[in-house]
């Protein structure tokens, strides 16, 4: 779990939200998600291809379950969200091939370690060009444009020879997409949004729906599922994923 980075993450949005828009409705969430992995990965080095190697039948990743947080700014018609979602995926298994990563070579059977570790900040803004509050349903729709910044570090280790190597990347990939919200009572909403866009070699889609409970004005619960696919080819590192799994979590407005 990478605590300090969601403390320090959130600690700076709201001093900033504090300042900046202290009149403004602010909501906080804060989460767990589990996330299954499915796709590949490579690294090249020096003009050398790597093996495009598979999450699950090379290495045997476990699911990512990781803390996450989001925090919103209402500005009337608008929206301002800005989000932290660590992804973490590790595993060790015996190849069955030889593999070529970051310029090195893995050889057939050997028993090797390997991580996929990312952190993705998402700065969103949705303008709800649909906000109907005067019904027994409230509905709020409307398009939304965000920036995801995906920051990502891969590795490998041989047990038996103790051969490793890493690599890094940062990749922003600007999506557009929607979000909706139905409120179906004081007490309880349904939330979607949506998001895509293929942009310098990268695409990232973004799906998510979530139910919120606030038995109380300013605090309650939701949770939810996440599907991202993201395809993302930077600095001789190449990552093209499918991740998807439940998550649940706390909010509070304010």
């Amino acid at each position: 779990m990478k605590i300090k980075q969601i403390t320090g993450f959130v600690l700076t949005l709201l001093l900033i939200a504090g300042s900046a828009w202290a009149d403004e409705i602010i909501s906080f969430k804060a989460g767990y998600i589990s996330l299954n992995p499915d796709g590949i990965f490579a690294v090249d080095n020096g003009g050398i291809p790597g093996t495009k190697i598979d999450f699950d039948d090379d290495l045997n990743f476990d699911d990512s379950e990781e803390l996450f947080a989001e925090i919103a700014l209402n500005l009337g018609q608008f929206r301002l969200t800005a989000g932290y979602l660590p992804i973490d995926f590790s595993g060790t298994g015996n190849v069955n091939q030889t593999l070529v990563f970051n310029g090195k070579t893995f050889l057939v059977n050997s028993e090797v370690a390997s991580s996929v570790d990312m952190d993705i900040y998402d700065l969103g803004l949705t303008w709800n060009i649909l906000n109907i509050d005067d019904l027994p349903v409230r509905v709020q729709f409307g398009p939304e444009l965000s920036v995801k910044v995906v920051d990502a570090n891969v590795s490998m280790v041989d047990h038996a020879t103790g051969l490793g190597e890493s690599d890094s990347l940062i990749a922003p990939v600007p999506t557009i997409g929607a979000r909706a919200r139905i409120g179906l009572a004081d007490w309880v909403a349904l939330v979607g949004r949506v998001g895509y866009m293929e942009y310098d070699g990268n695409s990232y889609l973004d799906v998510d729906g979530q139910i919120e409970f606030s038995p109380i004005p300013l605090a309650g619960i939701f949770a939810g599922y996440q599907y991202l696919d993201l395809e993302v080819d930077e600095s001789g590192v190449f990552i093209d994923a499918t991740l998807d799994g439940p998550y649940a979590g706390v909010l509070v407005r304010f």
